[in-house]
């Protein structure tokens, strides 16, 4: 089935087609439409859940941990300060094993209070120890839901899921909605290896000393990293059945481009046309798309941007005092080849400021004759 409609819309449409039985609620804008749907949803028996409506995020993040412990396929949603104050639980969910898929739709941090996208929030829980996957568009949002799930279940790690707060949240797109048939030939129910259960009784949570907290936390990145073999497993079998390709990264137009722009989310269809206008005027320009970030591909970024004489990375996020994360990220990831690339780092449509194909133009034409070595970011855009 093929339907226009919003990105948070299309993240109602993944949950119900995966089976979701717990759904913990708690509104915040610009998240509120993918509860107000999937509550619709329950209420009408489209979708056998058990809807929670809980009073804070905190709440919303703990009602799932409980239920992923009692092996039920469990997702819950928020933005900006709601996932912040998930925080505490996030590292719970981690260090738990958890298969919770959460949704973030990226929202600026206040204050000032700002509620359009920026990727701020979702990286400031870079190190809660979830793997982390960023969209495009409404139809990746859709199939990211799936994609989610299938992963959270084969690794026992929470997956957070992340798009553009209003570029895709509140904008509709044609969206191809597989038949819940296919998705549960690719999805099959639940099924831990662990769970809490009255007739086999384990402990969960319990104290941990000195001598296996460390192999705990070692275990838990091991299987992280594990996730950079096994995702792209998953996406060969998700398109075998639903005819999309995902990977750990995209690649768009790199082969002898001797500058790529790095983006996640919605810049990424911006620069596609400005990488397109800058090669009609014989810029050997590329793109990498960064989507799974958490745990970081380190080897493919390599392979990919090891190729270049000059690295362009666009942030909409901020480290403040540092510049952008996907920068930071990048340059450590790089910091290992003998012959390392520039990598030259903006910042820029951060509070969901427009980045426009000629701001991108006007990236590059800086970064082409900019031989600056220092890493400091460039804020593009910026009111003085």
């Amino acid at each position: 089935m093929r339907k226009v409609i919003k990105g948070n819309h299309a993240v109602s449409y993944g949950v119900k087609l995966s089976r979701v039985k717990v759904i913990s609620a708690y509104p915040i804008t610009p998240q509120t439409t993918i509860v107000e749907e999937l509550s619709e949803l329950c209420a009408s028996g489209q979708l056998a859940a058990k809807f929670i409506k809980v009073e804070s995020e905190h709440s919303a993040m703990a009602a799932v941990v409980g239920s992923a412990s009692a092996g039920v396929r469990s997702f819950t949603a928020t933005s900006s300060h709601g996932l912040l104050l998930m925080h505490e639980v996030l590292h719970w969910a981690a260090g738990a094993r958890l298969p919770i898929v959460l949704t973030n739709v990226n929202r600026a941090v206040g204050p000032g209070w700002n509620i359009w996208a920026d990727q701020t929030d979702s990286l400031a829980q870079r190190d809660t120890g979830w793997i982390q996957i960023y969209a495009e568009s409404n139809q990746e949002v859709l199939d990211n839901v799936i994609l989610a799930f299938g992963l959270a279940e084969k690794v026992s790690l929470p997956v957070m899921l992340t798009y553009d707060a209003f570029f895709l949240s509140h904008t509709s797109e044609i969206v191809d909605i597989p038949d819940i048939e296919q998705v549960d030939a690719f999805l099959p129910p639940e099924q831990p290896d662990f769970k809490i259960d009255v007739a086999d009784p384990i402990m969960f949570g319990g104290m941990i000393s000195p001598e296996y907290y460390f192999e705990q936390r070692y275990v838990m990145h091991k299987d992280s990293l594990s996730v950079l073999d096994l995702y792209p497993r998953i996406c060969d079998d998700f398109n075998s059945v639903f005819k999309r390709q995902y990977d750990l990264v995209e690649e768009y137009r790199t082969d002898q481009a001797e500058l790529i722009v790095v983006t996640a989310g919605t810049i990424t269809s911006t620069a596609r046309i400005a990488v397109d206008r800058l090669r009609k005027e014989g810029k050997p320009v590329g793109l990498m798309k960064l989507r799974l970030f958490r745990p970081v591909p380190s080897d493919r970024w390599r392979a990919v941007l090891g190729r270049a004489a000059k690295v362009v990375v666009i942030d909409r996020n901020l480290s403040a005092g540092s510049g952008g994360v996907f920068a930071s990220e990048v340059q450590a990831a790089l910091y290992p080849l003998e012959k390392r690339p520039l990598i030259l780092t903006f910042v820029a449509g951060l509070g969901g400021r427009d980045v426009t194909p000629e701001d991108i133009r006007g990236i590059v034409y800086r970064a082409l004759d900019c031989d600056d070595t220092t890493g400091r970011p460039f804020f593009w855009g910026l009111k003085h």
